[in-house]
């Protein structure tokens, strides 16, 4: 690829008979279903136009960025597949962007667009996430950026009083919600009750227990790790209705992990014991 110039075009360039128009010009407000409509970031962008899952209708890039093989890489995959790049001033990306580490780059696509949890158990051997409560973008972005690392094959999210996957989520994530299928439920504790039949081993995490995960037997048989709320942890219906609950032994003083942190340790316990390599 040949080198970029230290800086790229200014606001102005546009097609020959474009109208130039606002980034949240190209998009109406979704505020309902799972989200995933506004992304952020470059990793994020970058990896929503390689995993072709979703329609991208517009790219916006902030002008006068130094060059970078990452920036090269998102113009390259917009050119190949028509996807339309604007270049914007960096003033306007920070007014348009609802995210503080943007990195110069937002893209338009169509929403996440959710499956039942019968097609998440329809997958051979499943290996659930279901959050119960998430409610910090930061902390479920981190979830689902281990839970993609770990071999999640979907993740299940509950349609109130959790976070969407906003466009702090997609950011945090770094384009891992792109390669994972998402479900949204009524309840939590309904969907518990589903797996529960389907023969899933339900797990809940939970800092308190005194049953410990390592000495559970996760490497045969369908798995959903469930965890709960950052401040009250798993609600009390969706506790009583997992086959398990434990917790991560530790050896320090303070009594519990974050939410996020528990989860990678949780689903990577997981792919270990089921030797899931890539």
């Amino acid at each position: 690829m040949s080198p970029r110039p230290p800086q790229r075009r200014g606001p102005g360039t546009r097609a020959p008979g474009q109208t130039r128009r606002a980034p949240n010009e190209t998009r109406a407000p979704k505020r309902e279903g799972l989200g995933g409509d506004q992304v952020e970031g470059r990793h994020a962008v970058l990896e929503l136009l390689k995993a072709r899952r979703r329609t991208v209708s517009r790219i916006f890039i902030a002008d006068a960025q130094d060059a970078a093989e990452i920036l090269d890489a998102i113009e390259f995959e917009a050119r190949r597949q028509r996807v339309p790049v604007q270049i914007v001033s960096m003033a306007r990306l920070d007014r348009e962007a609802r995210t503080e580490g943007h990195q110069g780059v937002m893209a338009v696509a169509s929403p996440i667009e959710g499956v039942t949890l019968d097609e998440l158990l329809e997958v051979k051997n499943p290996f659930l996430l279901v959050c119960d409560g998430v409610t910090d973008p930061r902390n479920l972005g981190s979830m689902l950026r281990s839970a993609d690392g770990a071999g999640v094959t979907g993740v299940v999210l509950p349609r109130h009083r959790s976070a969407r996957v906003s466009p702090t989520v997609t950011k945090t994530a770094a384009g891992a919600i792109e390669y994972l299928t998402f479900c949204d439920v009524g309840g939590i504790p309904t969907a518990i009750d589903q797996l529960n039949r389907a023969n899933v081993l339900t797990v809940g995490l939970a800092g308190e227990s005194k049953n410990s995960l390592y000495d559970l037997d996760l490497g045969d048989g369908p798995v959903a790790l469930i965890v709960g709320g950052e401040e009250k942890g798993l609600a009390p219906l969706t506790r009583k209705r997992c086959a398990a609950v434990v917790s991560i032994p530790q050896a320090g003083k303070i009594s519990s992990l974050n939410a996020g942190v528990a989860v990678a340790i949780a689903a990577f316990e997981v792919a270990r014991q089921r030797k899931v390599t890539r």
